[in-house]
């Protein structure tokens, strides 16, 4: 078996060992909605990556709108450090990775991003949310713009499918399977 199997296997037979209560924070960690992490720690064991996935994206496209937004919130604006909602520690540190395309950013971009950023929240009613994994500031701004065009319905489903993406990277690193 290789290593990142192995690496895996240890980490999700710890998700499934947990106890509920550590379950449910470790998995809050990887989406903010209360919800979701109480339906994915009850519905533990997990018997591999797979079915772990597919249980998150289940469970995720089964919530109401409302469970979506509670989770956005969970994230800082794209281009600063500190979320809207008390994160844990080792959310805040995977949000910092995540936009790390960010942090050597001239000032007129990261300016432009603010900016993007303020207008979207006026238009939605809640943060610009993006899967910022391997993406340059340039990048996330740009996309910011065009989905400034989207209606609110378009927009909600948009930005619930660049959390459930989120979601998915921060389970392979919970549970040690990196890509």
């Amino acid at each position: 078996m290789d290593e990142s199997a192995n690496s895996e296997n240890t980490g999700l037979q710890q998700l499934n060992a947990a106890t509920r209560e550590d379950a449910f924070a470790a998995l809050l960690a990887c989406c903010g909605s209360l919800s979701w992490a109480q339906r994915m720690a009850a519905a533990r064991p997990f018997a591999d990556i797979t079915l772990l996935l597919a249980t998150a994206d289940r469970i995720w496209w089964e919530l109401r709108p409302t469970d979506w937004l509670e989770a956005f919130a969970s994230h800082p604006r794209i281009g600063e450090r500190k979320a809207a909602t008390p994160q844990s520690s080792q959310s805040a540190q995977w949000s910092e990775q995540e936009q790390a395309g960010t942090q050597a950013s001239a000032n007129e971009i990261m300016t432009a991003l603010a900016a993007a950023n303020r207008a979207y929240e006026e238009q939605f009613g809640y943060i610009y949310i993006v899967c910022a994994t391997g993406k340059s500031s340039e990048e996330m701004l740009a996309l910011c713009q065009q989905r400034l065009n989207n209606d609110y319905e378009t927009e909600l489903q948009m930005a619930a499918e660049e959390q459930r993406k989120i979601t998915a990277i921060r389970l392979r690193k919970l549970i040690g399977v990196v890509e």
